[in-house]
């Protein structure tokens, strides 16, 4: 299990929050899976803060199943009374299943039709998860539900490019080495045009993107992490020009400054 909250801008906030690893079947289609779950007094709402992976997600929740496209911005969820959610960040691979335009749904939730998954999953995450410490079983009997229905849905193997987008995800989301397109194309031995298209389809954010999101979340994390450490090696670090461009770049994306941050974290 992941227990990184690299991506949430505030997690001292959270509610219960837990990533599960994807099920060897769909580990080509689900990066993880996130469960939250939360019990707020009434009257209150807890917003919670994200830098979202750039990536799709298919989350069950009480009500409904929602397709979650790709975000270019910093985003929240306002939750209030009690509840749960049960999320797959979905992988390149598997966003085809939903969408043959992922650009179309950036920024955006659109409600999807899935019966047997939404019925299998709340089955398995009920009675309410908060009503008991079962040791995590709900969320383990979620998890496989919600794999074996997506095993079913997605069929047969995925094709050679859906796997190369995948790759090209991976890279993009973990080597801070690669700072430009050029970089990831001669990684992967492949052209950046074959990148820029194979992003357009699978994943509807450019490279470019992508890597900008990987140095605001890692940047985010270090500030967050460590309150002495220096702004400006930080940027330096994940190969910005000066400090000023880091500052710029956390303006334009997430609608603070580095040291903001990093001011509203110590305060809670």
């Amino acid at each position: 299990m992941d227990h990184s909250f690299k991506g949430v801008l505030y997690p001292a906030r959270l509610p219960t929050f837990h990533r599960l690893p994807a099920p060897s079947a769909v580990e080509h289609l689900v990066q993880w899976f996130w469960i939250p779950e939360w019990d707020i007094e009434p009257g209150r709402t807890s917003r919670q803060h994200v830098i979202a992976y750039p990536a799709c997600n298919l989350v069950v929740g009480l009500e409904r199943v929602d397709f979650a496209g790709p975000t270019t911005r910093v985003g929240h969820q306002d939750l209030s009374g009690r509840g749960w959610a049960v999320g797959a960040l979905l992988r390149p691979a598997a966003v085809p299943l939903f969408t043959d335009d992922p650009r179309g749904v950036r920024d955006a939730e659109v409600a999807f039709a899935a019966v047997e998954l939404h019925l299998t999953v709340t089955a398995a995450m009920s009675p309410s998860p908060l009503d008991a410490d079962d040791g995590g079983a709900r969320r383990e009997r979620a998890v496989d539900a919600f794999a074996h229905w997506l095993a079913l849905f997605a069929g047969a193997g995925v094709s050679e490019e859906a796997l190369l987008a995948n790759r090209m995800m991976d890279l993009l989301a973990s080597d801070p080495s690669v700072l430009r397109l050029e970089d990831a194309a001669a990684e992967l031995a492949v052209s950046p045009r074959t990148l820029q298209r194979v992003a357009r389809k699978y994943i509807g954010l450019s490279p470019a993107a992508l890597i900008r999101r990987r140095r605001l979340q890692d940047a985010a994390e270090r500030a967050r992490l460590d309150a002495s450490a220096d702004l400006a090696a930080i940027a330096a670090e994940l190969g910005y020009a000066d400090h000023a461009h880091l500052t710029n770049d956390f303006r334009k994306y997430l609608g603070f400054t580095p040291s903001g941050y990093r001011r509203a974290v110590g305060g809670g």
